[in-house]
């Protein structure tokens, strides 16, 4: 079975290209087919559609999460942040893994503690009783509500979102063999993550090493077009000239990768993608591989109907209760 309408064409011109360069037919079919049979033998197939959709579509319908559990509405990846989405109606909450440098799982979006807290430094220096000892809600702008606010252990959160029925985005942002670790773990404690969480990374390798860890749990690849070469808001990341264009370039290699081979290696059940990139178009398409799309950072009131009408799509919210800028 060949994967998806372009791995065909994908494969014909690797072959031409290998036939231009080595003149041997028998060497070019045989690199073509060692790949092929290399991906097929060692890919991932997606959990049953049914489980999946138990994660992605509870109730049968569109699903509403809030971004860091609703960063705009309260300080980002905490317990009041969780218990504030499900008072306003949230599906689910999209939560960050990172890790101390004690190897304990918490929650936090960046490698460093300096923009969301009163602290400074990186997470890898920090042990987490170093961590306990800061507030996650000193550069939020409602601040003066949450004052004895700690930055929470992975374990605390997922409590709390099983406390409220809440379906958890577990984003991970690196880490890979420590994060499938520590997740397997959790699964294995708390079983009835399998049909309330779905762990989702920017990175195919992270996924990837989450199937192998456990196999039973729903995935899902993350994707903004351009992210290696620019910031979220457009701005090129690099000064340097050939730094960026060949950030460019691996930026088109990833996105074809992403679309054509890496969702289907991977077993995904979900693709998260950047807004600004999803149409009808592409929403059906994703969906004929029954696969299903999860738009980010969907944040004014006119885009939510928008997803929740016209698209029938799920979509990540930094707010539940308001517009608000884009958080990237």
């Amino acid at each position: 079975m060949l994967w998806a309408e372009g791995l065909l064409l994908s494969f014909s011109v690797l072959f031409v290209f290998s036939l231009l360069i080595s003149r041997s037919p028998l060497l070019s079919c045989l690199l073509v087919c060692g790949l092929y049979l290399m991906l097929l033998f060692s890919r991932f197939p997606p959990v049953p559609a049914s489980r999946a959709r138990q994660v992605l579509r509870p109730g049968g319908k569109v699903s509403v999460i809030a971004h860091r559990g609703g960063a705009h509405d309260a300080p980002e990846n905490t317990l009041a942040a969780i218990r504030l989405a499900a008072k306003n109606g949230a599906t689910g909450v999209e939560l960050d893994l990172e890790f101390t440098k004690d190897g304990v799982p918490i929650l936090m979006h960046d490698e460093t503690v300096d923009r969301t807290t009163d602290g400074t430094g990186k997470l890898s220096d920090l042990t987490f009783t170093e961590i306990r000892k800061l507030n996650p809600a000193a550069k939020h702008r409602l601040r003066h509500l949450y004052k004895d606010e700690k930055i929470p252990a992975l374990i605390e959160a997922v409590k709390e979102c099983i406390h409220h029925n809440l379906v958890i985005y577990f984003d991970v942002k690196g880490h890979a063999a420590q994060s499938a670790e520590a997740l397997r773990n959790l699964y294995a404690e708390f079983p009835n993550l399998y049909n309330r969480s779905i762990v989702c990374s920017f990175e195919p390798s992270v996924i990837y090493k989450m199937r192998q860890a456990d196999v039973n749990v729903v995935t899902a690849l993350t994707h903004r077009p351009w992210s290696l070469s620019h910031l979220g808001d457009g701005t090129p990341r690099f000064d340097s000239t050939w730094k960026h264009y060949f950030y460019v370039s691996m930026d088109v290699l990833l996105d074809w990768a992403l679309h054509h081979i890496l969702w289907n290696f991977c077993g995904v059940s979900a693709f998260l993608m950047q807004k600004n990139y999803i149409s009808k178009n592409y929403v059906e398409k994703w969906n004929n591989r029954g696969i299903e799309v999860v738009a980010w950072t969907v944040n004014t009131a006119s885009e939510k109907l928008y997803y929740e009408h016209s698209l029938n799509s799920n979509y990540i919210t930094d707010s539940m209760v308001e517009d608000c800028d884009p958080h990237y």
